[in-house]
């Protein structure tokens, strides 16, 4: 292309743009704009204004100039588009497809943010179904619905639906670290997905693959010890979610005789658990994190061990965020644990309570306003009031910095006794759409355990005051009735104990 024919392409791009911006503008609703807004936009950013999302890729591929917040110019998209399409070209075997996939990661691994969000929306708005066949295949399953001939439309509608996308992806995880890659690249979608609806289908794509990939039929439990690769206990410290390791000390601890730490490994992750729970083999239901995180205290006798606390579970990848596999390595720790010792006959977890503070800060009125007047008028003088007046009001925010002094709450308290009954209405009785409010709760609860017991002054550190006023909860796991808490959840009834249930308001 010379000089002459080039500016005559601009001309004419610049000449498209200004009517399609011009059509845009005309059929928008009006904006109101104050004026000190209006005086502040430069006149090159008035002159070109951009939708919300920026262009799509469609109109990029086919322009000259590219705008001032794009990263990839029109010239680079397309050759990125090129090198992407040939991955999935039919024509190389999947060695070379995975070579080339191989090469394009090397070039993310030193591209900006702004140019990775660019493949992202390559991968997403240009690998999509070939709309047409679908419409075709819909069709003609439609009529053939209740003929002898509906088995081979859906087959030919599924066809239709499966995007030039999964292909892609699937060259990637081809190559060794394929498959990090692709985990990695979905951590760093998840926290645009909000604003940049353009990357749902890519997100979508992955979290399908993904649930095939790490089915827990391709998974292996491996119990991790002391004894385990430095390496490999490094990243207990680093990915440890709820209680912090502090120290080489901490963690050797929490690898003693009388614990277990089991994970789930990938065959192609072989050196990353996917996801580990951290057992302590005890004689009793465990009430507080701290004993059980005392890197002076002896070893428990696991001859008298009858309970198996799960005190912590840990994810790895966010990439594999909707990917279930957490209820499982319950179950199969369970297994495995009831084959090394016999004689452990209760199964449960010491958890966090996450969500409890921020919902309490926003209900702790309507709460209040559920108490018998006599509970009212005890808790009104606990927290300073006059016993000589007749009727006492409770200013929620009086209650919720009382509630802060967690070791001056004795177990009278009337302070005390209402921030459980609070915490057992929230983890008993509060559902959003059906499932529990507290994410802990859900993952637990899903998996068929019961709100057993909370535990005062559970978790005195700082994020565990934050979180919940220092309150953690049993969720016990009856092995014998996991289906029947299960069905229960799915009737919109959170299946507790009648201690918790003694707690309610």
């Amino acid at each position: 292309m010379n000089s002459t024919e080039w500016l005559l392409r601009s001309v004419q791009s610049v000449s498209k743009g200004l009517q399609f911006k011009r059509a845009d503008a005309a059929s928008a609703p009006p904006t109101k704009v104050s004026r000190p807004a209006v005086a502040s936009v430069s006149a090159s950013a008035t002159a070109d204004p951009v939708k919300p999302n920026g262009r799509s890729t469609r109109e990029r591929l086919d322009a000259v100039l590219k705008h001032k917040e794009e990263a990839l110019s029109p010239r680079v998209l397309r050759r990125t588009l090129l090198e992407l399409q040939s991955v999935v070209d039919s024509q190389v075997s999947e060695v070379e497809g995975g070579r080339r996939a191989r090469n394009i990661a090397t070039w993310y691994a030193n591209a900006t943010p702004e140019q990775r969000r660019d493949a992202w929306l390559l991968m997403s708005e240009q690998f999509a179904p070939n709309a047409e066949k679908v419409q075709v295949a819909r069709d003609q399953y439609a009529a053939a619905l209740g003929t002898p001939e509906e088995g081979q439309a859906e087959i030919r509608l599924r066809r239709a639906f499966v995007s030039p996308r999964t292909r892609l992806l699937q060259r990637f995880s081809a190559f060794p670290e394929g498959m990090q890659f692709l985990v990695d690249l979905r951590a760093e979608l998840l926290p645009l997905l909000k604003t940049e609806k353009r990357l749902l289908a890519l997100d979508s794509e992955l979290e399908n693959l993904f649930s095939t990939w790490f089915d827990v039929a391709f998974l292996e439990l491996r119990r991790i010890s002391w004894d385990s690769p430095a390496s490999l206990i490094e990243k207990l410290i680093k990915y440890e979610a709820v209680h912090a390791i502090k120290s080489w000390a901490d963690v050797k601890n929490r690898l003693d005789s009388d614990r277990r730490c089991y994970g789930f490994f990938h065959p192609r992750l072989p050196d990353v658990p996917l996801i580990f729970v951290e057992v302590a083999l005890v004689d009793e239901l465990a009430g507080a994190i701290t004993p059980l995180l005392d890197e002076s205290a002896a070893a428990s006798d696991l001859t008298k061990a009858t309970t198996a606390i799960f005190y912590s579970i840990s994810s790895t990848q966010t990439g594999l965020r909707g990917v279930s596999f957490g209820d499982s390595l319950i179950k199969r720790v369970v297994e495995t644990l009831r084959d090394e010792f016999p004689r452990l006959k209760v199964f449960s977890t010491l958890s966090p309570i996450p969500g409890f503070r921020p919902w309490l800060a926003k209900h702790a009125s309507a709460l209040i306003d559920k108490l018998s007047d006599k509970e009212r008028q005890a808790l009104a003088v606990a927290l300073g009031q006059d016993p000589a007046i007749p009727t006492l009001a409770v200013a929620a925010a009086d209650f919720l910095a009382a509630a802060d002094k967690v070791s001056q709450l004795d177990e009278k308290s009337p302070v005390r006794r209402f921030l459980l009954h609070c915490a057992a209405d929230y983890l008993g009785r509060q559902l959003d759409n059906g499932r529990p409010l507290d994410a802990v709760a859900r993952f637990h609860l899903g998996n068929g355990a019961r709100v057993e017991r909370l535990n005062w002054a559970g978790d005195l550190s700082t994020k565990g005051l934050k979180q919940s006023y220092g309150l953690m909860v049993n969720y016990l796991y009856d092995l014998k009735r996991l289906d029947k808490y299960r069905g229960l959840l799915a009737q919109g009834k959170i299946p507790v104990s009648s201690k918790v249930e003694d707690l309610y308001i």
